[in-house]
């Protein structure tokens, strides 16, 4: 027994193309060129539609009454969260000048000549000021 082959969509937008033909029972699905397998594209000159690869440039005659396009986009539920503020310092008992919370995240730098010592700067955790003290 052959098993049947089924193409899943995938899961990014896609778009589906829907044309009727002249005939009301007669529906077509897309149509690819036979020349490079890109899609065909209806096209109007005149009073008469025909579809056209985009990428050869390729037509056939092929009469398309209508033509509907629906994009679909996958649905999100809930709120997406791009950056988050993640600090991976290490935390002191350090009370802050501008709000007076009693914790602060710190680190050194060494901002002046190498024969002396670094400055350690402090981060409020909870209003974010920053301040230094030179040692």
């Amino acid at each position: 027994m052959a098993k049947k082959k089924t193409k899943k969509s995938p899961k990014k937008t896609h778009k589906r193309m829907h044309a009727a033909s002249k005939s009301p029972r007669q529906k077509s699905s897309i149509e690819f060129c036979e020349k490079c397998g890109s899609i065909m594209v209806p096209i109007k000159k005149g009073k008469t539609s025909y579809v056209k690869c985009r990428s050869c440039g390729r037509e056939m005659k092929k009469e398309v009454k209508s033509l509907k396009i629906v994009e679909e986009k996958p649905v999100t539920n809930g709120v997406v969260v791009i950056e988050k503020d993640t600090t991976l310092l290490p935390m002191t008992d350090k009370e802050c000048p501008k709000c007076e919370h009693d914790s602060a995240y710190w680190w050194m730098q060494q901002t002046r000549s190498a024969d002396e010592p670094p400055t350690q700067f402090f981060k409020c955790t909870k209003c974010k000021h920053i301040w230094r003290e030179y040692k």
